[in-house]
C-alpha cells in the first residue's frame, strides 16, 4: 500500500484511513505529523486539527457535518462528535466547464444487442409476466415454476439436490450435523429451450388495490415503463378483475409512453375465466408460442451510444465514495462523451450536494425541478419524524459513514464529472443523451427498480459492504470499493475496486476496465453475478415513505 491516509479534497480538515490505525502512533502526511489520540479503524476519518463545538466539518471539499464539542487534533469521527449538516444552496445561472475524457480507445467499438422496432437496444431479451394485482402473485409463482423448470432457466437444483440429501441421511438413519452438503453445479443454464431468450421474468408486488388510487397510478406507470422497456421482448398480464389498477389504465399509459408499442401482449382475466387451471394453462401455452418467436431475435451490432447505464450504491462503506465511485464515475464520463445515458438517482444521497449538481445542471428549468424534487421529498420524509439526515444505515456508520451528506458527497461520485441534461420524475424516461438524474430513493431496490423503468439496460452497482441486489430484467454488476470484500464474497461481485485503495491502480485505469465490462456484459458475453443467481428484486416505491 502506497500510503496509511488519504485527503480527499484540498480543502478538507479530516483525513481517511486506508488501514487500520493505532491510538498514540504518529502518521505523516505531506510533511505534516499527526498523533493519534485513539485508534482509527480502516475506512474511518480523524480530525487534522483541533476543533470547537459547532466548527464546520469539511470532506470533499464541501461542509459534511459539525461537531457536537471541542476535539482534538487526532480524534476519530463518530456519531458523538459530529452531527450532520449540509450547505444551503440555490439556483445559479449555468456557466459550468466540462473536460472530457479521451475515448480513443473506444471510438467505433460497438456491442451486441437486441434492436427493438422504436430504435432502442437492449443489452437482453426477456419475456415478461406482469401481474396487475397482489392478488395474482400465486398464479405467477405456479407458471414461474413450471416455465423455469422445463424451459431451463431455475438456478436452484443444487440446493434442492441438497434438501434431497438431507432427506436420504434422515430416512437412513444417519448423523445430519456431522455430513457435508457439497452439490457441485453451475448456477447458469446450460440447458435452455429458447437460447435466444435470456430469461422469463416476473414482476410480483404488493399493489393494484387497497392503498391509494394514486399508488396504483404510479404503479401502472412502473409496470408500463417495464413492458416497453429495451430488453423485453413481449408480455404476459394477469389481472383478477375489480382491482384499482385496471387493465385499460396499464395499457393507456404503455401507449402514452410509447404511441408505437409493438410488442406482443397477451392479456388473462381470472374473474372471466372459467377456473384457475384454464386460466393458467392459457397463460402458459399462448407464452410458449410467443417465446417462440421470441426466440427469433438475434444480438446484432449497436454503437455504445445505444447504452443507458443506471449507476447505484448500496452497503456502502468508508471506501466505497474514494474508489468503487469515482472510478464508475469515470466509466460516466467515458459513456457520455461517447454519447450514451447515464442515470444517477438516490435524492436521499445527494443531500448536501445540492449545489454541485444545481451548477452543473445545464437548463434552468431542469435545475429549479430539482430543487423542487428535493424539496418536496424531504418535507414527506419530515413529515413523519425522518428526513435526508436519516439515511445512512447503522452498517454505513460502523464502516465511515457517519452523516448523510459524508455519504451522499461519496455517492454523487458515481456521476463523474459531466454537465447534467435533465432532471426526470419516478418513471420518467430518459430521452437525452448524457448525464441524467432520476428521482428514486436510496433504498436498493427501489432505486434499481426505478432507474430501470427509465431506461436503464444495465446497472453498474457499487457497494462496500455487499449485497446481492438485482433486477428482473436489467443486469446489475457489482463493483466492489475493496478487495477484502471481493474475496469474502466473490460469488456477488464482478469488479474489484480494491487495486485503487491499495495504490495498484488509478481512478482511470479501473474505470476503463469498468466499461469494458460493461460492453462485454450488454453483448451477452459475461453475466453478472445478479444475473446467474436470477436475483429479481422488484420493489415499487410509494411515494414518500422511503429513504
Amino acid at each position: 500500500m502506497l500510503y496509511r491516509v488519504l485527503k480527499v479534497h484540498a480543502n478538507d480538515n479530516v483525513l481517511v484511513a486506508l488501514q487500520d490505525l493505532k491510538a498514540g502512533e504518529t502518521v505523516e502526511y505531506k510533511g505534516i505529523s499527526y498523533l493519534l489520540k485513539e485508534a482509527i479503524p480502516a475506512k474511518h476519518k480523524f480530525f487534522m486539527e483541533d476543533m470547537k463545538d459547532g466548527d464546520p466539518i469539511i470532506m470533499y471539499g464541501t461542509l459534511v457535518g459539525k461537531t457536537q464539542y471541542d476535539v482534538k487534533t487526532g480524534s476519530r469521527m463518530n456519531t458523538d462528535n459530529v452531527k450532520h449538516a449540509a450547505a444551503k444552496y440555490q439556483y445559479r445561472p449555468y456557466s459550468y466547464q466540462w473536460t472530457a475524457p479521451d475515448v480513443h480507445k473506444f471510438e467505433g467499438r460497438t456491442f451486441n444487442g437486441y434492436h427493438r422496432s422504436d430504435g432502442t437496444v437492449g443489452t437482453a431479451n426477456h419475456w415478461l409476466f406482469i401481474p396487475m394485482v397482489f392478488c395474482e402473485n400465486r398464479n405467477l409463482d405456479v407458471i414461474r415454476e413450471a416455465l423455469h423448470n422445463e424451459l431451463g432457466y431455475a438456478v436452484t437444483d443444487k440446493y434442492k439436490a441438497k434438501v434431497h440429501l438431507l432427506r436420504e441421511l434422515y430416512e437412513t438413519g444417519k448423523e445430519i450435523e456431522k455430513q457435508e452438503l457439497n452439490i457441485k453445479e453451475s448456477l447458469v443454464p446450460v440447458d435452455r429451450l429458447f437460447k435466444n431468450v435470456d430469461g422469463i421474468k416476473f414482476l410480483n408486488h404488493q399493489g393494484g388495490c387497497g392503498g391509494t388510487r394514486q399508488d396504483a397510478a404510479v404503479l401502472s406507470k412502473l409496470l408500463a415503463a417495464y413492458a416497453d422497456h429495451p430488453n423485453v421482448a413481449g408480455v404476459t398480464v394477469m389481472s383478477l378483475g375489480c382491482q384499482n389498477l385496471q387493465v385499460k389504465d396499464f395499457l393507456t399509459d404503455l401507449k402514452l409512453r410509447n404511441p408505437n408499442f409493438d410488442k406482443p401482449i397477451h392479456v388473462f382475466e381470472q374473474q372471466g375465466s372459467l377456473s384457475e387451471e384454464q386460466l393458467i394453462t392459457d397463460a402458459i401455452k399462448k407464452t410458449f408460442v410467443s417465446l417462440i418467436e421470441a426466440n427469433k431475435i438475434t444480438r446484432q451490432a449497436a454503437p455504445l451510444s445505444k447504452l443507458t447505464i443506471g449507476v447505484k450504491c448500496g452497503g456502502s462503506d468508508g471506501f466505497s465514495g474514494i474508489s468503487a465511485n469515482p472510478a464508475v464515475g469515470y466509466c460516466s464520463d467515458l459513456l457520455v462523451a461517447l454519447g450514451g445515458k447515464i442515470l444517477l438517482a438516490e435524492f436521499p444521497e445527494l443531500c448536501g450536494t445540492e449545489q454541485n449538481i444545481i451548477d452543473r445542471t445545464i437548463d434552468e428549468t431542469a435545475a429549479r425541478k430539482f430543487i423542487s424534487l428535493m424539496e418536496a421529498y424531504n418535507d414527506s420524509a419530515e413529515s413523519v419524524g425522518s428526513g435526508f439526515h436519516m439515511n445512512p444505515s447503522p452498517g454505513n456508520i460502523r464502516d465511515g459513514l457517519i452523516t448523510d451528506a459524508i455519504k451522499s458527497n461519496g455517492a454523487v461520485k458515481k456521476g463523474g464529472t459531466a454537465p447534467i441534461v435533465d432532471v426526470l420524475d419516478y418513471t420518467e424516461l430518459a430521452v437525452k443523451p448524457g448525464l441524467n438524474l432520476v428521482c428514486t430513493p436510496g433504498n436498493d431496490v427501489e432505486a434499481t427498480t426505478g432507474k430501470a423503468a427509465s431506461g436503464a439496460t444495465l446497472i453498474l452497482f457499487t457497494t462496500g459492504l455487499g449485497t446481492p441486489t438485482g433486477n428482473p430484467i436489467c443486469p446489475v454488476i457489482k463493483v466492489s470499493s475493496n478487495s477484502k470484500l471481493t474475496k469474502r464474497m466473490g460469488d456477488i461481485i464482478d469488479i474489484d475496486c480494491g487495486p485503487i485503495i491499495s495504490g495498484d491502480k488509478t481512478i482511470e485505469e479501473m474505470g476503463e476496465e469498468i466499461l469494458e465490462y460493461c460492453i462485454r456484459a450488454a453483448s451477452g458475453e459475461v453475466l453478472p453475478k445478479a444475473v446467474q443467481l436470477n436475483q429479481d428484486d422488484f420493489i415499487p416505491w410509494k411515494r414518500g415513505i422511503s429513504l
